[in-house]
């Protein structure tokens, strides 16, 4: 008799019950919501900033389903997509600069299923939309750097070679040095000059040498100005893609548009506040010496420390490392129990820091935190209609002015950093790479279907209609064991949708494609095996040994053609970005969930059918 142990319907039951309590968060669609958050990233959001949110939304009448805390923002939820963009608007009028406002869409899933883990299959941009943000590199003031940093070298350079300098300052995108003496003026050229060619012969910088008034101007070049325009553009992008990555984003997308702009499109984000924090912060780092009461005017500069109550400190112009040499920075914990950031240099900083830190050990090191802001103006355009213009600013501020106590090298740590939470945040951003230029925010959108609605109801529909004939050929060509293959087919789809929502993979059309072609597969597998018990049953064996020889002899075939098909996904997924990684998501998880209901499922159903039974026919 054809036989099938329990063991394996009890594990069928299994797999398919975790596929069914994992596909049900799908059936509660999710609802359009606005997060708001305090701009300052140490701030949490309270009861008074909710009761703002409420007195806007009710003096504006938007009506809104729900409003609450819910972690560090508040949430609103909505019946429409038009409510939610009105009270973005209401809300970012009257808030400005104070708090944060990002759309959202918040799960309506029931309370249960979230408990174990349980939530709706997340969609692509191209499917129900994301965050999408336009961000611009600030490429004037990565140049503005650039020539504060050239203008301090130089300084050391004619200090340490005793040439002495009148005078030297940064005049707009130009640097001018005046000589006492000729001789003066002719070393610094000479030095100057040879900097000036670079390794492939290119020219660094445009050189105006005046011997007779004994001065020299010079400014960047536009091969060395093209240059550090793809150089900021490039390090932000790997920076962009290192913080999504920390953030957890399925299948994001972070690339390059023109110049100096950069596209970040988040399928599926819940927290778009905190994507937009993480994101849009410079977060650098600038490690100085304070000054001490013999350094000139000229050398130093006064700043506030983070927390103002604190004052302002001396620091020197000069800067020691910045935080595009921190190779890696963890959160923690001092003696005290007060919040520190362990911070790892790489070889380069760390032998400035030792060089630094060699003569002056009881002298304070002070660590800047920069940060890009913007600031929001309500004024009026030609027409009489109210705008938000915004700016962008720089601010530094001192975050840690400790004693030096030993020569610093690769590795130290840094303490007064405030809170766990700015701590870690902190620690996330260095860790993810320090900005080379500050960005700002040119556009933030939801973005809707790329296809548009109708289109995409097109595909569902061409999609339902594709499935239904080939249940209908199955039904029509196999009879009975048809129809096994078809339960066994709605049984894979579930599963699939089931443990997509459980790996938290974003669906997008390619991934759709590779659901239809994984549907296809598992039908085309069911096709061999029954192909093999009709040629068993007319080559004269029983029914029950044409059934089991069947799906024996048709377990390798149908073993080595998935798995060279799903080496190939791994491919995809590996060289892929985006969408293309998507499809081979998709098509993976197809294809191990199609061997299991192809196989286990429909020889269970089969032998729930012809198990233990008497039979001497078979319609297959």
């Amino acid at each position: 008799m054809n036989r099938f142990s329990f063991w394996k319907y009890g594990l069928i039951l299994f797999v398919l019950g975790i596929g069914i309590i994992y596909s049900l968060p799908n059936l509660y669609p999710s609802k359009p919501a606005i997060q708001v958050a305090y701009t300052d990233s140490g701030k949490s959001a309270d009861q008074s900033l909710l009761n703002q949110v409420n007195e806007i939304l009710n003096s504006n009448q938007i009506l809104s389903e729900s409003t609450g805390l819910k972690e560090n923002n508040i949430v609103a939820k909505f019946n429409s997509f038009e409510d939610q963009l009105a009270a973005k608007a209401a809300l970012q009028k009257n808030l400005l600069d104070e708090a944060i406002v990002a759309l959202n869409l918040e799960p309506s899933t029931p309370q249960w299923l979230r408990d174990i883990g349980a939530g709706p299959l997340k969609l692509g941009l191209d499917l129900s939309g994301g965050v999408h943000f336009l961000l611009e590199v600030d490429i004037e003031n990565a140049l503005d750097n650039r020539l504060e940093s050239l203008l301090n070298e130089y300084r050391k350079k004619f200090r340490d070679k005793r040439i002495n300098v009148e005078s030297s300052k940064k005049d707009d995108q130009d640097i001018v040095f005046s000589f006492i003496s000729d001789e003066d003026y002719s070393k610094a050229l000479k030095i100057i000059s040879e900097d000036n060619v670079t390794a492939t012969g290119a020219l660094l910088y445009d050189l105006k040498p005046n011997a007779i008034r004994n001065l020299i101007q010079l400014a960047f070049s536009k091969e060395a100005i093209k240059e550090l325009r793809d150089y900021a553009v490039g390090q932000n992008l790997m920076t962009l893609r290192n913080r999504v990555n920390e953030l957890g984003v399925s299948e994001p997308i972070v690339q390059r548009q023109g110049s100096s702009r950069i596209v970040v499109e988040l399928p599926g984000v819940q927290d778009t506040t905190a994507a937009k924090k993480i994101i849009g912060k410079t977060a650098n780092l600038e490690f100085r010496l304070e000054a001490s009461s013999t350094t000139s005017r000229l050398r130093k500069e006064e700043f506030w420390f983070q927390d103002e109550r604190k004052g302002s400190a001396d620091l020197e112009k000069n800067i020691i490392v910045s935080g595009d040499r921190v190779t890696n920075a963890k959160s923690g914990f001092d003696e005290s129990g007060f919040a520190q950031v362990n911070i790892t240099l790489d070889m380069q900083g760390g032998r400035a820091m030792q060089k630094a830190t060699n003569g002056n050990i009881g002298r304070r090191l002070g660590v800047l935190f920069v940060e890009q802001k913007n600031k929001s103006v309500l004024s009026l355009d030609e027409n009489g209609n109210e705008v938000i213009k915004q700016s962008s600013y720089i601010e530094k501020k001192i975050i840690s002015l400790a004693t030096v106590q030993a020569v610093l090298g690769t590795a130290f740590r840094i303490t007064g950093v405030g809170s766990p939470q700015e701590a870690s945040e902190l620690a996330l951003l260095l860790r993810a790479g320090a900005l080379a230029a500050p960005m700002k925010f040119v556009e933030e959108r939801t973005v809707g279907p790329s296809l548009g609605k109708e289109n995409i109801e097109l595909g569902i529909l061409s999609i339902i209609i594709g499935l239904l004939s080939v249940v209908a050929f199955m039904l029509f060509y196999y009879r009975w064991f048809g129809l096994a293959a078809n339960i066994a087919l709605l049984a894979n789809v579930v599963l699939i949708t089931g443990f997509m929502s459980l790996l938290g993979a974003t669906l997008t059309l390619p991934g759709i494609a590779g659901i239809v072609l994984t549907i296809g597969m598992a039908v085309d597998a069911n096709v061999l095996i029954f192909s093999r018990i009709r040629e068993e049953f007319k080559a004269g064996l029983d029914p029950q040994t044409a059934i089991n020889e069947g799906f024996s002899r048709a377990f390798v075939t149908i073993f080595d053609a998935n798995v060279t098909t799903l080496i190939a996904s791994l491919v995809l997924y590996t060289i892929g970005t985006g969408p293309i990684k998507g499809f081979a998501i998709t098509l993976s998880i197809g294809i191990l969930t199609s061997m299991f209901t192809a196989i286990l499922g429909t020889r269970a159903i089969v032998n729930l059918m012809y198990g233990n039974k008497n039979i001497q026919e078979l319609r297959v």
